[in-house]
């Protein structure tokens, strides 16, 4: 039982002090003692916790929302606040549904998605990812989306086949997959920058969301980027995509947005979305109560301050550098880490059976549970997975500190993490 936090360490009922290297599930982004958030959320509480979004607005969300129009990349300027990421994907689907019965083609009703992709957990947000584990219980609740291959280079890049040559490939099935549904049928193509939870940080090769970009404006497709995990500065930049040259038709935020201190999220929609909708219309058909709640807005700008007044963007990058560097000179040879991979805080180490020839563990061993067991026994706290591959086979771990660790947070982290990987695989299997 977690009774208390102090900077990147978890406090448990019996003292002991656990080492975040996750943040969470990448949502406690600047630790669990920020006492200008907290102080923030007292003030607002005092005043007005929260006040219905459809009588009024209040001035935690409008400042808010500008803030975070002007952090955003190109023309994402406008906010619909919400309280958590699966709520917000929703709401993303919902919006880019509404834009094509506002421009006159109600007939595009489908999303292309990438195997292997998660984007939520409610019904919607489900329906749009394609993650075996956690669709096949629901299966006859979900939609059917059009699938089309990851950009995972470590396991389908070809021999031969340049980095550039394997994004132009992906690129024209996606392509090749809105023709064959019909382009007058495809609503949005939904991805994560760089994918999280189901596959361990993987990110894309030069010029391939660029290629996206172009082919979804070559047949009239929204693109929706998933960046409830890579958003705010996560990555390195404030949104994940701007390192791709690359502006979406709708993001989604959440998980650091107000660093775990409240639940909430948002998404940032461009112009040409919103004037649709406010040309038409008039208003978008979506909400939930607690959508643009008072006290978590003013949690998320006072958690944007921080980050932007301590420097902590700056840090991302910089111990980002100094953690990739340790995680390849401890893991390089290791015969059971086959890749590894990621950027600014965000890192994932694929584990193998055989790092020769990429043969995963069996998955009946569950590797990535021993690992998650043996971390947590060492005093440290990481996202191990399975279901790497496929959604059945392969494990990861995935990383990803908060963004006020220092030097000494990181070397504890990797001597850690080395010893929760060897003693992890040393053993045969959990005792469930």
């Amino acid at each position: 039982m977690a009774v208390g936090g102090e900077g990147p360490y978890v406090i448990a009922a019996d003292g002991r002090r656990y080492l975040d290297g996750s943040s969470g599930a990448g949502v406690s982004s600047l630790g669990y003692s920020q006492t200008r958030i907290i102080e923030a959320i007292c003030d607002q509480a005092r005043r007005l916790a929260f006040c219905y979004n459809a009588n009024f607005t209040t001035e935690p969300a409008e400042r808010l929302a500008e803030e975070l129009a002007r952090l955003a990349p190109g023309n994402l300027n406008w906010v619909f606040p919400g309280s958590g990421g699966s709520e917000s994907m929703d709401g993303a689907m919902k919006l880019a549904r509404q834009y094509h019965l506002d421009a006159g083609q109600p007939g595009r009703t489908r999303f292309i998605t990438r195997r292997q992709s998660y984007h939520g957990c409610t019904v919607g947000a489900l329906g749009v990812g394609v993650n075996p584990i956690r669709r096949t219980p629901f299966e006859p609740l979900l939609r059917d989306p059009i699938e089309v291959s990851p950009c995972y280079e470590y396991r389908d890049r070809l021999d031969g086949e340049s980095r550039e040559e394997f994004g132009a490939r992906l690129v024209l099935e996606i392509d090749d997959a809105i023709e064959r549904a019909g382009p007058g049928t495809v609503a949005a193509l939904i991805a994560e920058p760089i994918v999280a939870a189901t596959s361990g940080a993987v990110g894309p090769v030069p010029g391939y969301f660029q290629g996206i970009r172009r082919v979804c404006d070559k047949h009239g497709v929204l693109l929706i980027l998933d960046e409830i995990f890579t958003g705010v500065w996560r990555t390195g930049t404030f949104l994940a995509c701007e390192q791709e040259g690359v502006v979406p038709d709708i993001a989604v935020i959440a998980k650091s947005l107000a660093a775990g201190y409240q639940p909430i999220s948002a998404l940032l929609v461009g112009d040409r979305v919103f004037e649709t909708l406010a040309d038409r219309r008039g208003y978008f058909m979506h909400g939930h109560t607690y959508g643009s709640h008072a006290t978590a807005c003013a949690a998320a700008l006072a958690t944007l301050q921080v980050i932007q007044d301590e420097g902590l963007d700056r840090n991302v990058r910089e111990r980002g550098a100094e953690i990739m560097a340790g995680l390849r000179g401890r893991f390089r040879d290791h015969p059971h880490v086959g890749d590894i991979r990621g950027r600014g805080m965000m890192f994932g180490l694929e584990l193998v059976a055989d790092r020769a020839t990429k043969a995963p563990f069996a998955s009946e061993r569950l590797a990535w549970m021993n690992v998650a067991r043996a971390a947590l026994e060492q005093g440290l706290l990481c996202y191990p997975m399975g279901g790497t591959i496929d959604g059945v086979v392969g494990d990861h771990v995935l990383l990803a500190p908060p963004y006020i660790y220092g030097s000494g947070h990181v070397e504890e982290m990797l001597d850690k993490l080395a010893t929760a990987i060897d003693v992890g695989l040393s053993r045969p299997g959990p005792s469930l």
